[in-house]
């Protein structure tokens, strides 16, 4: 379910596309048969589209990466956690509004 400006995130691309990202990343943990998360997917590319090239964009299906759902303690979808340097700065569960994404991006940049 990723779009144009948004990378898939997987269990075996994670260390190199998150954590070793030289840009903040803001990773969506989501599922195809999760409501919420289907209804926070435009605020997701709306962000990814806005912040190209400062900030990547990813979406991780938590059905199909286990591990990285386990390591992250995601026991809620959607979840969405900003990563910087490879650490956790920021952890958002449930649906949230652009502005509250935009405002911790504009902190980390």
């Amino acid at each position: 379910m990723a779009s144009a400006n948004t990378v898939e995130i997987t269990d075996e691309n994670f260390e190199q596309e998150v954590l070793k990202s030289p840009v903040p990343v803001l990773v969506d943990f989501w599922a195809e048969w999760c409501m919420p998360c289907r209804m926070l997917a435009p605020t997701i590319d709306k962000i990814a589209t806005g912040y190209t090239g400062k900030v990547k964009v990813g979406k991780l299906d938590t059905d199909s990466n286990r591990d990285a759902s386990i390591k992250y303690g995601i026991s809620a979808i959607p979840t969405v956690i900003l990563f910087k340097d490879g650490q956790v700065v920021e952890k958002f569960v449930g649906l949230k509004s652009e502005a509250d994404f935009r405002r911790s991006l504009d902190a980390v940049l």
